[in-house]
């Protein structure tokens, strides 16, 4: 990326902040009519049983997963954190790059502090990461390298912000979650800017080796994510009866629409640098449903 566009992206993260404690209105309640997540992106939409479920529970069904949604956030965040404190040790303190990812950090941090207080403010309590996920989620932070570590980062912002782009569109939505969706997209843009010119670094030195084993990388991070969002443990929350049944029947049913609404994004980042092959493809389509 040109060192002037840098210095101006530095500019505007130092001149015009925006601070979660006074860009998000966090004293207000919700309103009557105030939903969380639009009723088509919880796990239960799309099946008979939800039909049945009384207003309340379809309220408190968007609420709990909702909540699991901007704790993937919050673990995205960090994930990426955690790569450019990596990357910063690799350039020198007067670097531009060096500068401008010390910005972006500082940005990144505040997002975290913001998920943590929006969770709390919806009174809600993220479902606890299973063995396998913690043990995963554990071993690429430890031992994966720099660059797919980039790799896992980027995945999970790009799902993510689907989540966060469908809610602050979505009519009645309760204000705090629009305002704190609305900050995240607008710093994210700036961000975005210096992602693609590393991601291109990475991607014209990658042979085939190296993008089939991004691509696993990212497809795992994304299994991570939507294998978080659907948990047995909220149907048991909101009172619903055979909830170990239900799980049986969201998970298959979300699994299809998470491919049908968050993986567009995804399947193009991809495809951009050549990580669908005869090695990936199948693995691609049979884990994630993905129409590659």
């Amino acid at each position: 990326m040109d060192a002037n566009e840098i210095e101006r992206l530095i500019k505007i993260s130092k001149e015009h902040p925006l601070m979660p404690e006074t860009y998000i209105p966090w004293h207000l309640d919700p309103g009557a009519d105030d939903i969380f997540l639009p009723e088509s992106m919880t796990s239960l939409h799309g099946l008979e049983i939800y039909d049945t479920l009384t207003s309340n529970q379809k309220l408190e069904l968007g609420r709990q997963e909702l909540v699991q949604v901007i704790a993937s956030y919050a673990w995205g965040e960090c994930l990426f954190c955690l790569f450019m404190t990596r990357h910063l040790l690799t350039l020198p303190p007067d670097n531009v790059e060096h500068r401008f990812l010390l910005r972006e950090l500082i940005e990144e941090f505040r997002h975290q502090e913001m998920f943590g207080q929006a969770i709390s403010r919806l009174g809600g309590k993220p479902v606890s990461q299973s063995a396998t996920h913690k043990f995963f989620g554990m071993f690429s932070n430890k031992y994966l390298p720099a660059d797919y570590l980039f790799m896992g980062s980027i995945s999970v912002e790009l799902v993510t912000d689907i989540y966060g782009n469908c809610a602050r569109t979505s009519p009645n939505i309760y204000p705090v979650l629009k305002k704190m969706f609305d900050l995240h997209a607008v710093e994210e843009a700036r961000h975005i800017l210096f992602t693609k010119n590393l991601l291109k670094t990475y991607s014209e030195k990658a042979g085939y080796i190296k993008r089939t084993l991004y691509s696993y990388v990212i497809l795992f991070n994304i299994l991570f994510l939507r294998t978080m969002y659907v948990k047995k443990e909220i149907y048991k929350r909101i009172g619903l009866e055979n909830y170990k049944q239900l799980y049986k029947m969201a998970a298959p049913n979300f699994k299809k629409k998470f491919s049908e609404t968050c993986l567009t994004g995804i399947i193009q980042f991809v495809d951009s640098w050549k990580g669908f092959n005869g090695a990936t493809r199948w693995a691609w389509r049979w884990l994630l449903a993905a129409k590659v």
